[in-house]
């Protein structure tokens, strides 16, 4: 590839002039000098070469994007609705920002932090983690990092994370579902832990703020894995009749409950009621179409990103972010007054 000192030779000018061009700095070039110069990088195909740019300026301009997959859960990370939407609001966030995204997904946090302290980013984007997850990364990895939906009381001091107000978000809607007729609600989830515990505990809430005791039978653990999600579903779709509805920690459990019921000749909302979280396209596609708890899925991976942006650049940034929800009222919730 031909480099600036080559081309200046040719053009007959010094290396600054044709830098400044190049880099559009052209205060104090002429416009005469600026054709020239571009007619000329046209001519040879020239491409900068972004890398030693960086490298001059101490900075890579590349954000890194690390997700952490539950083996028990995933075959393709990016096959979620959610997880597809987050990864579209932030990729395009950080591409309008001029800078590059470098993906990388496992099931093992000990891989993640292995490969993403040798990464050269200028900061980290986190989602996935649980526990203590974000913690072990942040003390291992010093450059700015944002995480998403970690929920961790003695992680956030060590971290931002942009999150949602899952457990007031669930809590809206089973108590829209009572008002509604319904006093037998069960949770689906596939888990107990992190954003999912943050809405089961607003789904108590709300049970117990209405009078009705929660039973520990009324949890329907769905298994995701590809072999185990038929006989999971089999079987929670065999106690249905137990039940006034379902509270779904998301729209994808919602849908996928919905379809095994409707094959089992169980009609939604006539003989059960079902409601989700996320208000993803999955949802909205449906029919009956889905009533859900709405979340800016794409506004939040914006937001993180931004946010991270900000650190990069040394600007305060607030240290926790928590993003509103809204009902959304469609078809799969029958009045039952």
């Amino acid at each position: 590839m031909i480099t600036i000192k080559e081309i200046a030779t040719q053009l007959n000018m010094s290396t600054t002039t044709v830098s400044n061009v190049i880099h559009g700095k052209t205060g104090e070039v002429s416009p005469a000098t600026i054709k020239i110069v571009e007619d000329y990088l046209k001519k040879v195909d020239y491409v900068p070469n972004i890398n030693a740019r960086n490298l001059a300026q101490n900075q890579s301009k590349i954000i890194g994007v690390a997700l952490k997959a539950r083996a028990d859960k995933y075959e393709n990370l990016l096959m979620d609705p959610f997880v597809s939407e987050l990864i579209g609001g932030i990729e395009e966030s950080i591409r309008n920002a001029g800078y590059f995204m470098m993906l990388y997904i496992s099931r093992d946090t000990n891989e993640i932090m292995r490969h993403v302290s040798t990464w050269n980013v200028d900061g980290l984007l986190l989602f996935g983690m649980i526990d203590n997850d974000g913690i072990r990364v942040s003390e291992r990895y010093k450059k700015p990092i944002v995480c998403i939906d970690t929920y961790s009381i003695e992680g956030l001091k060590h971290f931002i994370n942009v999150g949602l107000n899952d457990r007031q978000g669930c809590f809206d809607m089973v108590n829209y579902m009572i008002k509604q007729g319904h006093k037998k609600i069960a949770f689906l989830s596939d888990n107990m832990r992190g954003v999912d515990y943050e809405r089961f505990s607003g789904y108590k809430y709300a049970l117990e703020g209405n009078g009705i005791h929660y039973d520990e039978s009324w949890f329907l653990q769905i298994k995701p894995k590809n072999e185990d999600i038929e006989k999971s579903l089999d079987d929670i779709c065999k106690r249905i009749p137990e039940f006034d509805g379902v509270m779904c920690v998301s729209d994808l459990y919602a849908v996928q409950l919905m379809c095994a019921l409707k094959d089992r000749g169980v009609n939604v909302p006539e003989d059960i009621s079902i409601a989700g979280f996320d208000d993803t396209l999955l949802g909205q596609l449906h029919r009956p179409a889905l009533t859900t708890v709405h979340q800016d899925v794409k506004q939040k991976g914006i937001m993180a990103t931004d946010i991270l942006l900000k650190r990069i650049k040394g600007e305060k940034t607030p240290k926790q972010v928590q993003l509103p929800t809204e009902l959304i009222i469609r078809d799969t919730v029958k009045c039952r007054l």
